[in-house]
């Protein structure tokens, strides 16, 4: 697999890039570097999503921790976050979630959390990286009775359920939502958290079967939810992925609510309040400038950072800042978690509109997306990028083109052969004219 963690963990195709071997392996190198100061037997929490190679890579990946000496909790299907909530509040060393997220289900994933629940630095994943790779396999071997346990957390959902409803201040009685579960983790917990607050829910996609997981729904596909939301007269909507660490909203009209608008309102309703820290919002350079643009409107700061939650969170720590996210639907909010929570932001947002005695239609009106143009460009050299004289002058000449009312990207793929191109503004004919100009010079120079 070359370069074994990304931006969000280890990922690829389940039983050909990632392994049982693997698993295996990565469980004893994590055991040994996540419990180094542990005196006694450390202690793991191991979560997985729907997908049919989940408890292979369950079975592989526990046989490694406990072959290093750890003990094991299997929390079964849960969600991202929930993994790391309760790995958070239980004397755990770390967990590990197997999910790949919103990928479609031949791809798999292992994620690992440090006992705060956080994701591990990268200094962390370097060393968990460099011992993976060696040759020979020194790490401990207990014997006899050192050797791991393995034990079921049985309430492990139950606990997180009544910890999300505990933050919500006020009760959801007489409206109709609509759920998609993306048959993944949040197929069980969704409905329960909003029927124990009196909602009227209506799920779709919540009948897993291993295969079918982010399979045109949820976060990914959210024109189901958009459907159902008018077809009920519901008062919104959800569409979760995969690992339900992010969410897209539906108006009571069928209309999606990005993650871009859905930080614009949670920033306001928490600055009302006095909650929004340091009155600042972290997002990345891929947010609409219309975010950039209501959050000025409100005397709002906003940051951007790189591509990446993990940058977001990076970003929010360092700053002592409590709100962040992404457009993807991935928010972050920090004085309830410590990861992104899709379900979280859901609750949030309701109780929000609840309070505020509005529909979500008229909270999102504080947001206008300015049209945005996106081109991926297929390259030989996309690390020649900022090297290349002829791609920086059509950047700049596409920049002073938008004259400042308008916003320009041009950075290469973190994870692909390609150079990804973005502009917004006012005038979409011009932003398609711009970026189809800087591809054609990306193109010939990079190619």
């Amino acid at each position: 697999m070359g370069k074994l963690f990304g931006t969000d963990g280890i990922r690829g195709l389940a039983n050909i890039e990632l392994t049982p071997e693997m698993a295996f392996k990565i469980g004893r190198v994590g055991a040994a570097v996540l419990a180094r100061a542990c005196t006694c037997n450390p202690a793991f929490l191991v979560a997985r999503d729907t997908r049919i190679s989940g408890p292979m890579l369950e079975a592989a990946l526990v046989a490694g921790l406990t072959s290093a000496g750890a003990d094991v909790s299997l929390a079964g299907v849960i969600s991202t976050p929930a993994a790391a909530y309760l790995t958070r509040h239980s004397p755990f060393n770390g967990g590990v979630i197997i999910s790949a997220s919103h990928n479609p289900y031949p791809d798999n994933g292992i994620k690992f959390i440090s006992g705060d629940g956080f994701k591990l630095p990268d200094d962390v994943e370097a060393e968990m990286e460099y011992l993976y790779h060696q040759p020979q396999d020194s790490l401990p071997r207990p014997r006899e009775d050192k050797v791991g346990r393995v034990y079921t957390l049985a309430d492990a959902a139950s606990r997180y359920a009544h910890y999300l409803v505990s933050t919500v201040p006020c009760r959801f009685d007489g409206y109709r939502i609509v759920l998609d579960c993306a048959n993944g983790a949040a197929c069980n917990l969704a409905p329960a958290v909003f029927r124990a607050l009196g909602a009227e829910v209506i799920t779709l996609y919540d009948s897993p079967d291993g295969t079918n997981i982010n399979d045109s729904c949820g976060s990914t596909h959210p024109d189901a939810a958009c459907t159902m939301v008018r077809k009920y007269g519901a008062h919104l909507g959800f569409a979760f992925d995969g690992d339900a660490d992010r969410v897209l909203a539906v108006d009571e009209h069928g209309r999606l609510v990005d993650g871009d608008a859905i930080m614009a309102i949670l920033a306001l309703a928490m600055r009302e309040k006095g909650n929004l820290s340091k009155n600042t919002l972290v997002t990345t350079v891929m947010s609409n400038i219309g975010l950039e643009k209501a959050a000025a409107a409100h005397n709002i700061n906003l940051m951007r950072t790189r591509v990446g939650d993990r940058y977001v969170l990076e970003e929010m720590l360092a700053g002592g800042y409590n709100l962040g996210g992404e457009q993807s639907g991935h928010i972050i909010l920090l004085d309830h978690s410590t990861t992104g929570d899709g379900l979280l932001t859901a609750l949030q947002l309701t109780a929000t509109m609840v309070q505020k005695q509005k529909t979500l239609s008229e909270l999102a009106s504080v947001f206008t997306r300015y049209p945005q143009v996106l081109l991926n460009c297929r390259v030989r050299d996309k690390e020649g990028l900022n090297r290349n004289q002829r791609v920086t002058a059509a950047i700049a000449e596409a920049e002073k083109a938008l004259a400042g009312a308008g916003r320009l990207l041009v950075r290469p793929s973190g994870t692909e052969p390609l150079v990804r191109i973005m502009l917004e503004g006012q005038n979409e004919d011009q932003l398609h004219i711009l970026a189809e100009g800087i591809a054609k010079v990306v193109a010939e120079e990079l190619s």
